[in-house]
């Protein structure tokens, strides 16, 4: 009789679905589920959702791939999240939600963290935590809701986020692994513990937020109810895990000095792994704990695959976006002379500036829609290219590239980035980052974090070198982009201002 196969339940709680995976010790996934769900924007600058339609999500899914695959509860090691960042949900003294859970998305707080930025209260709060001084903050959230809301603010006992919060109705705990909280801008990176003078700013006691524990913390006693769903029991072991972004490192083997990780998704992120905090001296990148001994480093945009699906929708209507994106390689490198700032959802690094606004640059009457859609799939990633420049000044200078997300599914657009960083682009063959670092992460944990938390060989995938013609050439348009950006802030408020009271 043959030995049943040992699997990890990888659950990835993203912005627009949860994913499970079925993963086994060697790194193979055995098969997989995605469960959608809505991001409700009701009014300018909203990004919210339901807690619960995504805890219902998580259920489903870990229930739908134990079942694909026939598993027992005795055949799982351990079940183990990735998250994404800076969700705020405020609780009453029920533990019953008195927000939706805001997502990293949510612009509201954006003249919060304007003024922290300018008063200088921000930057000595980054330097402590990590966490860049934005409306994607929770910190500034919290601000933001204590100003705007305080009949909530002051009604709340208790401050999570999503991972928090589904943990909570999982097992009764209400914890935060140190990897969420290091992006919460309340988080002392030097301490581990919560930051005494951000707490004091945010006016929020530490008796209110979750009880901050490891990544790699392990938890038993599953609640019926959600077991019985799942297809697991009461002993099956959780790994609480960690945030999406540290884990797509590990999910790509980038935790070693000189490898850059690239993911782009609906947003995109630039990481690279250090053995220790590492901040910048002017709070543009920010630097988040996937373990105390790995900490990774790095800077998001806002602005990934969101801007090719919007691009495609206006210029290609109804036409799907992996027939459209090809069309854009009939076009040479830059685009026939347009630039397109791809700021339509404001920007995080490098510009920190929630009102950014987009810009195509140099339209004529000679440009056609492959001319536009080449320039915002270039835009996407001068955006990943002005990141890696701020890296290179903290010294962190790449020599390869790890691909992930969605647009690593695009030949055209990896090698647009080699053409850009000058460097060889990898993608492996399993573009699901985030899923496998939470599987590698739960092994790890599960073996009392003995070994390399880096478990698995390095699969084959695809490569791509630079071509050096491109690269020079970009090399000579990204101080152009940048600048445009640079001439164009104030009047981006201006329009801002216009479009916010338009909406009132």
């Amino acid at each position: 009789m043959s030995k049943k196969i040992e699997i990890v339940i990888a659950i990835d709680i993203g912005t627009t679905s949860t994913k499970t995976l079925a993963v086994d010790r060697e790194g193979h996934i055995h098969n997989s589920h995605s469960v959608a769900y809505p991001l409700h924007t009701p009014s300018s600058g909203y990004a919210e959702q339901d807690p619960d339609v995504i805890y219902e999500a998580v259920l489903d899914a870990v229930a739908a791939v134990m079942k694909k695959g026939g598993y027992t509860a005795e055949q799982i090691v351990c079940a183990t999240f990735s998250s994404a960042n800076h969700s705020l949900i405020l609780l009453d003294d029920q533990e019953f939600p008195l927000t939706p859970s805001i997502t990293w998305a949510d612009q509201r707080s954006a003249a919060q963290a304007e003024r922290l930025l300018s008063d200088g209260t921000g930057l000595p709060i980054y330097l402590r935590t990590g966490t860049p001084i934005h409306p994607m903050s929770p910190l500034v959230k919290l601000i933001w809701m204590k100003e705007e809301r305080p009949d909530l603010f002051f009604a709340a006992k208790q401050f999570i986020g999503i991972k928090e919060y589904i943990l909570n109705k999982l097992f009764g705990v209400m914890v935060m692994d140190h990897s969420i909280a290091s992006a919460t801008g309340l988080f002392n990176l030097e301490t581990l513990t919560w930051d005494k003078e951000a707490l004091l700013l945010a006016d929020v006691r530490e008796d209110q937020l979750p009880t901050l524990v490891p990544s790699t913390e392990r938890i038993t006693g599953l609640r019926t109810e959600p077991a019985e769903r799942m297809g697991l029991s009461a002993s099956t072991t959780f790994v609480v895990g960690a945030q999406d972004g540290v884990l797509a490192n590990l999910g790509i083997g980038a935790v070693e000095e000189g490898v850059l990780a690239v993911t782009i998704g609906t947003s995109g992120a630039v990481r690279t792994a250090t053995n220790k905090p590492t901040v910048d001296p002017e709070g543009r990148l920010f630097c988040y704990a996937l373990t105390e001994e790995c900490w990774i480093v790095g800077g998001p945009s806002n602005n990934g695959a969101i801007v090719a699906q919007w691009i495609s929708d206006r210029l290609y209507p109804g036409k799907p976006l992996d027939e459209v994106l090809p069309l854009a390689a009939s076009v040479p490198a830059g685009a026939n002379g347009l630039l397109f700032l791809p700021l339509l959802s404001g920007e995080r690094a490098p510009f920190w500036d929630a009102q950014a606004k987009g810009v195509m640059f140099g339209l004529t009457l000679s440009h056609l829609e492959t001319d536009m859609l080449r320039a915002a799939m270039e835009g996407v990633i001068f955006q990943i290219t002005a990141i890696a420049s701020l890296m290179k000044q903290a010294g962190e200078k790449p020599r390869e590239v790890r691909a992930s997300g969605g647009f690593a599914r695009s030949t055209l657009w990896c090698q647009m980035m080699a053409d850009m960083l000058g460097v060889p682009v990898k993608v492996p063959v399993s573009v699901e980052s985030s899923g496998l670092g939470a599987a590698q992460l739960g092994l790890y944990a599960m073996d009392d974090c003995k070994g390399s938390l880096l478990r698995w060989k390095e699969m084959e995938g695809s490569l791509y070198e630079p071509n050096l013609k491109n690269h020079s050439l970009y090399q000579g348009l990204l101080p152009l982009y940048l600048s445009l950006y640079d001439r164009l802030k104030e009047p981006m408020r201006e329009i801002s201002r216009l479009q916010h009271a338009s909406v009132e």
